[in-house]
């Protein structure tokens, strides 16, 4: 599926949070990654969109173009993916925030 931050770049991007007193507190609890002065918030606020606009501004998933194929004097529609001249949608902002993959908590309901 997706690739976690933490793998990617190799730290852990919430152990000043975790430690909760700042970077003394983290090293005393004998964080493995030290903090690097940066405090990363524990929410996404943004995602990639999936879809992709065409020529005409249209705005979808997956494009499709019908073509006409005569065979043996019959004429026959067929549907064409489009893969060309499509441009991606780029940076979406999320109607409210989401937790982060890699924020080391665990959620629980009473």
């Amino acid at each position: 599926m997706g690739a976690s931050g933490s793998k990617a770049r190799g730290l852990w991007p919430f152990a000043s949070a975790a430690g909760g007193g700042g970077p003394e507190a983290a090293v005393s609890e004998q964080a493995l990654v030290r903090p690097r002065g940066r405090v990363v918030p524990p929410f996404v606020f943004t995602r990639r969109g999936s879809m992709f606009y065409d020529e005409d501004g249209d705005l979808a998933h997956e494009f499709y173009e019908e073509t006409i194929i005569t065979k043996n004097g019959q004429k026959r529609a067929k549907l064409r993916r489009v893969h060309k001249n499509l441009i991606p949608q780029g940076i979406v902002k999320l109607d409210h925030p989401r937790i982060h993959v890699d924020f080391p908590v665990i959620l629980y309901e009473m």
